[in-house]
């Protein structure tokens, strides 16, 4: 059984590799703001068990079985996310952190049983893929707001942070997954992007914002 520090470093380390590589120690050790002999430490903790490889000097890699014992644990997490705001009432910006507790509880039954009072979703409350029970992953194509033109017209599928802080912005803003908006202005010094909900609300958002807004394009500019 692994311990919660290594099953949080293990979740980490997939899911940076999810998206991007190659993956150092030193890069690891940036990312989670963690010093580097403590990250050196327990990628060796990790790689005895057969949950990743490492060889010095050489990109970090994971194993067969980490990646499917690192999906449990993104499963577990997404499906508590899911079940706190669709059955308990949760805001989207409440329940990361309770889930960042859940998920190392070890009972697959648990998590099976909340799988299936749900309806077994494909997605969490940010819109990110929820591992199915064998760990499979199913990627989801999406399109960053910030990569997107003007007078396209998108619906927010997905967000990239799900920060309390972040998700507490969107909120001020009426902003939530399903958010219809149209793109009527984009800034060329800054790419920070005006848009205009189904309400007629315009707002402007900072190309930071935009691209941690993933969306789904509905659709593109009209011709003339």
């Amino acid at each position: 059984m692994l311990s919660q520090t290594e099953e949080n470093y293990l979740k980490t380390i997939f899911l940076i590799l999810e998206e991007e590589k190659p993956l150092t120690i030193s890069v690891l050790s940036s990312r989670i703001g963690v010093s580097m002999p403590t990250v050196n430490s327990m990628i060796k903790s990790l790689s005895g068990k057969d949950l990743i490889k490492y060889t010095k000097y050489k990109p970090i890699e994971v194993t067969k079985n980490g990646k499917l014992q690192a999906a449990n644990i993104i499963r577990k997490h997404r499906l508590t996310e899911m079940y706190l705001a669709e059955k308990m009432g949760f805001g989207w910006e409440e329940v990361h952190a309770i889930a960042e507790q859940m998920e190392h509880i070890n009972s697959i039954l648990f998590f099976d049983k909340m799988d299936e009072l749900l309806g077994f979703p494909k997605i969490d409350p940010h819109g990110s893929p929820i591992p199915n029970k064998d760990g499979i992953i199913t990627p989801i194509i999406y399109t960053s707001l910030a990569a997107c033109q003007n007078g396209y017209t998108v619906n927010i599928a997905a967000i990239k942070e799900s920060s309390f802080e972040f998700l507490s912005f969107l909120n001020s803003k009426q902003l939530a997954l399903g958010s219809v908006l149209e793109i009527i202005k984009i800034e060329s010094y800054d790419g920070s992007i005006e848009l205009v909900d189904k309400s007629g609300t315009k707002h402007i958002l900072s190309k930071i914002v935009c691209e941690k807004l993933l969306v789904n394009i509905i659709s593109g500019p009209i011709q003339d």
